[in-house]
């Protein structure tokens, strides 16, 4: 149908034709994402009369053919105009039952026409910062949250539960004063830590264990498991901050009580691998974002049969992680949006539990007996994190550096001897350890233990490949003195010239460990032998 006919129709007010032309308007461009520029007038001089004419007294009936036909339009970014006024929205936003107000929000009885206005909502806020801002004005979130807070009360269709959850969520990525009022004014974490609790439709054990029947858990349903994804990714941007800052005991406890649903989360699958990949990756980023010392509630079940245990501790949900990093490693797809997030998670779980760490490190650097290859090479899990110290990117190398020096107790030898030096020299180097030594961690002091072969192989050990490798002939073998002098001055003729013409800058360590240009680096080495004379009263 020609799109002048439809505005034409529209602009004549009688509902019962408008209703018919709408109806084929949609059915005809229900697939529609691209638009010709030559109707692009047109498809706005429709936008605003569509928005007028839904502010009249309509049948449900037209009301859903006329939204549906917002939401088509709405798909173009160039006609969002006569929808991005405060009026626009507030029409849409009564339609969809959320209009904030200071009484109770307005019944809107049909659930499609609160469906269709949900789905607007969500391209327009989505395409326009304009629409963002006076979303905001108008606290469009309390309405949002008045609603989620009757989830338990009312019966709502998966679909409306869904886009109201979806509207929250790019409201709360899109703007910072809406996600700091839905933390905090609306107790929002608080709020949607329940709405999470009742989808997954849980019963708890104890306070902070969710009960499980023995065996397998069910896969969570695909409507379930839609609307706790949306819930999980609006956690994820209001507790954005909460890893960062001290947390209080009423706090720390709805963090915990937050941790036990989402190690839940981890121990259940969904329908299909894509979707159980997709649901716990989305547990994995938000459980990265609580405060480290809420994290013991992965540990806190009791051990079970059919549990893993280690050192008395209930591991499942940290093989879980172990498990869901390695398919991460093995899919090699965006490794920097995959992985940082568990590799960190892993990391700072190590570092503040023991049991974790020696569990993670049993698993990822059992004690070493092949050192014939270099260890970067092969497929076991050290050999895939070693690979990824020196990759491209740098926020992916220094992760997966930090997780094995974590797992090494931060000891400069220890990591050196599992990574060898030139894979660990970028982290060392960062952390001002060139020299050796340790940095400061509450670990314990037990030894690393070697193997027979290790013990064995370790004199001839290279430390900077990490691998055990055929001794090479002496070059210098058979010449006189004077030849080889003359060999080494050649070779410091040669750097110097590369030095005077910038193609190389000689680096050295100083004392505390740090790399600086070799001059800075003696200049500091001989300050801190002047000093240490002085000290000791020497002239």
């Amino acid at each position: 149908m020609e799109l002048r006919t439809v505005v034409a129709t529209v602009e004549s007010g009688e509902q019962d034709t408008i209703l018919k032309v709408l109806q084929i308007y949609n059915q005809e461009k229900s697939q529609c994402f691209t638009f010709d520029d030559e109707e692009r007038e047109e498809r706005k001089k429709m936008a605003q009369l569509l928005i007028r004419f839904l502010e009249r007294e309509l049948q449900p009936s037209c009301q859903v053919a006329c939204l549906e036909s917002i939401r088509i339009l709405s798909r173009d970014k160039f006609c969002l105009d006569p929808f991005t006024t405060k009026e626009g929205l507030k029409t849409l936003s009564r339609h969809a039952g959320i209009d904030y107000s200071e009484e109770l929000i307005r019944e809107v009885p049909d659930l499609d026409v609160i469906l269709e206005s949900l789905k607007c909502l969500c391209n327009i806020v989505f395409s326009s910062p304009r629409a963002q801002e006076l979303t905001a004005e108008a606290r469009l979130v309390v309405g949002l949250a008045r609603r989620i807070k009757l989830y338990n009360e009312r019966s709502l269709p998966h679909e409306v539960k869904f886009f109201d959850l979806r509207l929250l969520f790019l409201l709360t990525a899109l703007r910072v004063d809406i996600r700091q009022q839905l933390a905090q004014e609306l107790r929002g974490i608080s709020l949607m830590t329940d709405t999470l609790e009742l989808t997954l439709g849980v019963k708890w054990l104890d306070p902070y264990e969710v009960a499980t029947e023995e065996g397998l858990l069910p896969p969570l349903p695909r409507q379930e498991t839609e609307r706790a994804m949306e819930i999980l990714k609006v956690l994820f941007n209001i507790t954005f901050d909460s890893s960062k800052r001290e947390v209080d005991e009423e706090d720390a406890a709805l963090y915990r009580h937050l941790g036990a649903l989402l190690r839940h989360c981890l121990m259940i699958s969904a329908d299909g691998e894509d979707r159980t990949e997709e649901f716990h990756s989305h547990t994995v980023n938000l459980l990265g974002n609580l405060p480290l010392k809420c994290l013991d509630v992965l540990l806190t079940p009791k051990v079970r049969p059919g549990s893993l245990e280690y050192m008395g501790v209930n591991m499942d949900a940290v093989s879980i992680l172990l498990d869901f990093l390695e398919r991460r490693l093995d899919r090699g797809h965006k490794l920097k949006e995959s992985l940082t997030p568990v590799l960190n998670l892993l990391t700072e779980s190590a570092r503040v539990h023991r049991q974790t760490r020696k569990f993670l490190k049993a698993k990822v650097l059992p004690p070493l007996r092949d050192v014939r290859n270099r260890p970067e090479v092969g497929n076991s899990l050290r050999n895939k994190l070693v690979r990824l110290m020196t990759h491209i990117d740098t926020d992916v190398k220094h992760c997966a550096a930090e997780f094995l020096f974590v797992l090494c107790k931060e000891s400069v030898s220890r990591f050196v001897k599992y990574t060898g030096y030139g894979n660990a020299a970028g982290l060392l180097a960062a952390r001002g350890l060139m020299a050796g030594g340790r940095e400061e961690g509450e670990y314990s002091e037990d030894e690393d233990t070697d193997t027979e072969e290790y013990k064995e192989a370790k004199p001839n050990i290279n430390p900077v490949t990490g691998r055990v490798e055929e001794k090479l002939p002496n070059p210098m073998e058979g010449m006189t003195e004077e030849q080889k002098e003359y060999e080494a001055m050649k070779l410091v003729n040669m750097f110097d010239k590369l030095s005077r013409e910038q193609v190389i800058q000689p680096m050295g360590i100083t004392p505390s460990g740090n790399l600086a240009p070799m001059e800075n680096a003696i200049r500091d080495m001989a300050d801190e032998r002047s000093s240490s004379d002085s000290d000791l009263g020497l002239d």
